[in-house]
């Protein structure tokens, strides 16, 4: 089942599908899409949500409490059917609850939502998790939308960049892709005094782009000269990471809000363990907002 929400006062619509509470269309007035139209050869989503787990666990499980548990890259929900609770023609809360089919992977009891809502042209996004569990729990979240870079035929990949809300001085986490882990020790794309980070397909060469440490919670995608694209912020998120799939000359790239990452070398397989992983006690309700706007 597909929502669609629209703010009156712009004319922008957005679209979100009940199998995944996942984001696959985001437009202006012009009916111009700014969302990853999928395509299996390339990459088959568009916006997935990634809970319990972001990236990918060691061998593909993980412990919870000592206890191993089998566990898919970027977590359950890509493939859960979220129940609409709340509509509107402006807004559309998704929710997902712990059942028998999340509880083979992950042994918690919890609750959680994603509230889409348009005003003014912007795109609000609200993920929320409840502990409804007698236990604490833990977790990690993120956002993975995929923006059509670039946003016209005549344009290229290259004729783009990323600009930070502040000026960063900071290095990107490189991902070993033999080993299938971020290398804590080793040192990426660096990012030296500067709010601007040119876009080349080269860059993804060793997979995503990760910033375990950075300051900007706002970052925008634009076009160099017409400054046309879109501005994403995230200050319920700690990291954030850039990707789109090497060797493809894919038409998107992703801008990854993250809590928590996949397996790091310096970590061990108990989850718990992991960076920014999110903790609940029982009862309590976090809630992680973010934000699209078209520019």
């Amino acid at each position: 089942m597909t929502i669609t929400i629209q703010d009156n006062a712009t004319h922008t619509t957005a679209a979100i599908e009940s199998l995944g509470a996942q984001l696959v269309s985001f437009k202006d007035a012009s009916g111009k899409e700014y969302i990853w139209q999928r395509n299996p050869d390339i990459w088959p989503r568009c916006s997935p949500l990634l809970f319990p787990v972001v990236g990918n666990c060691r061998n593909g499980r993980t412990r919870f409490e000592g206890e191993w548990f089998e566990m898919e890259k970027h977590g359950f929900c890509k493939e859960s059917d979220f129940t609409v609770v709340r509509q509107s023609d402006h807004t559309v809360t998704f929710r997902l609850a712990a059942n028998a089919q999340t509880r083979r992977s992950y042994p918690y009891e919890f609750v959680l939502s994603l509230t889409y809502r348009l005003k003014n042209g912007v795109l609000l996004l609200d993920y929320c998790v409840e502990n409804s569990d007698s236990r604490e729990i833990c977790y990690g979240i993120g956002s993975h939308p995929g923006f059509v870079c670039p946003l016209e035929k005549e344009e290229s990949f290259e004729d783009y960049q990323l600009e930070f809300e502040t000026e960063e001085d900071t290095c990107a986490m490189p991902y070993d892709l033999q080993s299938l882990q971020f290398d804590a020790e080793g040192k990426g794309l660096v990012l030296s005094h500067t709010r601007v980070l040119p876009l080349s397909y080269e860059l993804f060469r060793g997979d995503a782009i990760y910033f375990d440490s950075i300051r900007s919670r706002r970052v925008s995608l634009v076009h160099r000269h017409t400054r046309r694209g879109i501005e994403v912020s995230y200050p319920g998120f700690e990291t954030i990471a850039f990707w789109t799939p090497y060797g493809k000359n894919a038409p998107f790239l992703c801008i990854e809000p993250w809590n928590s990452c996949a397996i790091r070398s310096d970590e061990d397989d108990e989850f718990l363990h992991r960076h920014h992983v999110q903790i609940l006690k029982p009862g309590e309700t976090k809630c992680y907002p973010m934000e699209i706007r078209i520019l």
